[in-house]
């Protein structure tokens, strides 16, 4: 009866046994005959197929950091965000190597970042001519090392934008990612 069952369960694995096999069902743990049976079909699969390769250490993205939001007009943008609805806001801050000066919007389990041009050759510039009223510019998101992230990202293949680490807003060196390799979004990473 118990052997009965035990090929019930392997014929519903779709595994065939090339040996006929006899096992008391309370001797083997169902866990290894998925195993057995996974390995059996993947041996098969991946002669066909190229193995794929896993690097040994995989770049681990942390906490949510901010959503970056371009606005045309700074001083009507944050009294918006203070005055009508109540979030605490940040003193404006320029940061002239990146082109924006920015304001930090307080929530309870994240922040916004309003970006406004700073300088002719602002990149926020540019998003704000396609974009006249303004749009969500970026998202960002925390990582534990933000040169073995580049390092790690470039050695991938993963287009970004900055050779080198720039400091960012909060004092802490960030760097871009072109959204052609994230999905049409501009990624901003941040040293945690």
């Amino acid at each position: 009866m118990q052997s009965l069952r035990y090929t019930n369960i392997l014929q519903r694995l779709n595994y065939s046994p090339k040996i006929n096999l006899k096992f008391k069902i309370n001797s083997v743990s169902l866990n290894k005959v998925r195993n057995f049976s996974t390995q059996s079909q993947s041996q098969s699969q991946s002669q066909s197929q190229s193995q794929r390769v896993i690097p040994e250490t995989i770049l681990k993205i942390g906490r949510f950091n901010h959503v970056a939001i371009a606005v045309p007009d700074l001083v009507q943008s944050t009294s918006l965000y203070r005055d009508i609805l109540g979030a605490k806001v940040s003193q404006p801050l320029s940061l002239p190597e990146h082109g924006v000066t920015t304001v930090f919007i307080e929530l309870e389990n994240t922040k916004l970042e309003l970006l406004h041009p700073l300088g002719d050759k602002s990149p926020i510039s540019n998003f704000l001519n396609k974009n006249p009223k303004g749009g969500i510019h970026h998202i960002c998101i925390e990582v534990d090392d933000i040169y073995i992230a580049l390092d790690h990202l470039k050695a991938n293949g993963i287009v970004v934008l900055d050779e080198k680490p720039k400091i960012g807003a909060h004092g802490k060196p960030v760097i871009f990612i072109h959204p052609k390799s994230v999905n049409g979004v501009l990624l901003e990473l941040e040293q945690k």
